[in-house]
């Protein structure tokens, strides 16, 4: 059978390009290689029976942020989002912790005595976020349509957080946090391009919060899938793709996967030079993963620790500084930066009654094989004294057993290559349209491509719009 486009894996990018297709009343296949759709939102039992864990991305900021996802029914296709109280907290070794909260002014109190230098760092952000997400969610290479306000942002966005961090901050407080966020960028903090994450994380948190999914991440590719079905798309499972060769005929083809499948797949499609260029693709550091099944709730010593399902653990800039950097020269950390995940605190779809789920990784080299449970379990400890006794189980992933469970996931890197400033801006090559390969119908539309990592579904909203227009003419 044909179709009018094909998209090869069926993560929330691939979905939500299959969706903007299907819109537009094309007729649309989505081809998985795995038993389940979802890519990098998925949840399964990885410990005990009952206990329900994200098998990657657990929270969800970007999503909430994402102009197309809050343009789809998808509560009417069952997702349910759960805010926690607070988006966000870092515990500190003396002292309460900082905390993202909703309110910048709450946030700001937390980290005195920087207090006014935080509200005067993240008030334009916040009162100018509905105009500042669509240009930060766009491809680089566009007309702002708020212009002034993304020269503002590109001004700090542009500086390596550990500069913008000492420039803005007095205190070690406000510093750690920033840090933290910006240590989403999986880059060294004193590299170009790093605040941005950090302005962006922070922005998002207080616009619309850091929230997760009731039932776990897997949701959100169920509603993304329903709603595609009730446009007529077709999904398949079990299905996977090694070349264009094995698709059935199609006007467009799209593909939710990283440049060095794209080279694998599309093959002698593509011109020698554009394969050299994806071919040069870097990668950065990847993760190593660790799920609990718990008895109960983490200890955390600070209570406002167990009013968020997000945690950073590192307990100075410094400390995240150099954590970040070995893991970007090849060298494992003794005190890794630490995300932890709890959203059973939330959602109680995830554990039995009474007992809890966790979820947390650090950064690690890419490709690493090194067991750092030791390490991220004394990180929890240091801030919740008595953790190792809450755990009835445990599942550990290395970077080679995520890139297995997921391909996209090259050397265990989640965000779809490295983010240094050249690859943030110009992914996966430098070019008008990155989505359009030379071949005639393919296109890329994973995170690979721009705004890069997260879970937010504005790569593949942009790749469909590149394919309808180009051939489909629309």
């Amino acid at each position: 059978m044909a179709y009018d486009a094909i998209v090869v894996g069926s993560g929330p990018n691939g979905l939500s390009a299959a969706i903007v297709l299907a819109q537009a009343g094309l007729s649309v296949l989505v081809r998985e290689a795995k038993q389940t759709i979802g890519g990098g939102a998925r949840s399964m039992e990885l410990t005990l029976p009952g206990f329900l864990h994200d098998v990657c991305s657990a929270i969800f900021p970007m999503a909430a942020a994402s102009p197309f996802f809050s343009s789809l029914p998808l509560a009417g296709h069952g997702l349910e989002w759960i805010q926690p109280p607070l988006p966000l907290a870092h515990p500190f070794d003396d002292g309460p912790p900082a905390i993202l909260d909703r309110s910048p002014d709450i946030t700001a109190a937390s980290v005195n005595p920087d207090a006014e230098a935080y509200r005067g760092l993240m008030a334009p952000l916040v009162r100018n976020w509905n105009n500042l997400v669509p240009e930060l969610l766009a491809p680089p290479i566009h007309f702002p349509s708020a212009p002034i306000s993304m020269a503002r942002f590109g001004l700090e966005a542009l500086m390596p957080a550990t500069s913008l961090a000492n420039r803005k901050f007095t205190g070690t407080r406000a510093r750690a946090l920033f840090a933290g966020l910006a240590g989403h960028s999986v880059v060294p903090l004193d590299k170009p391009g790093t605040s941005a994450i950090g302005l962006v994380l922070a922005a998002a948190g207080h616009a619309g919060g850091w929230p997760v999914p009731r039932g776990g991440s897997q949701q959100i590719a169920h509603a993304l899938a329903s709603y595609l079905r009730s446009l007529g798309g077709v999904i398949e499972v079990n299905q996977p793709v090694v070349s264009l060769k094995g698709l059935p005929p199609a006007r467009a083809v799209l593909l939710d996967v990283g440049p060095r499948q794209v080279v694998q797949i599309a093959g002698d499609t593509l011109s020698a030079g554009y394969r050299g260029r994806l071919a040069r693709y870097r990668y950065g550091p990847g993760v190593f993963k660790t799920d609990w099944a718990l008895s109960a709730p983490i200890p955390w010593r600070d209570s406002d620790c167990k009013r968020t399902a997000t945690l950073h653990l590192g307990a100075s800039m410094e400390e995240i500084r150099q954590g970040e950097s070995e893991a970007w020269n090849n060298v494992h950390s003794r005190k890794p930066f630490v995300l932890v995940a709890q959203p059973s605190l939330f959602d109680p779809t995830r554990a039995p009654a009474g007992q809890h789920t966790a979820w947390a990784y650090c950064h690690v080299p890419n490709g690493s094989t090194i067991d750092m449970t030791e390490a991220i379990e004394a990180q929890i400890e240091r801030f919740a004294p008595g953790f190792r006794d809450v755990i009835l189980a445990t599942s550990r992933k290395n970077t080679e057993q995520l890139e297995h469970s997921n391909a996209n996931l090259i050397g265990g890197d989640i965000t779809g290559g490295a983010n240094d400033l050249r690859q943030l801006l110009f992914r996966p090559v430098p070019a008008l349209d990155p989505y359009r390969t030379p071949a005639e119908g393919v296109y890329i539309c994973s995170a690979s491509t721009p705004p890069g990592g997260g879970v937010h579904g504005m790569c593949g909203y942009h790749a469909a719009r590149s394919a309808l227009r180009h051939a489909f003419g629309r």
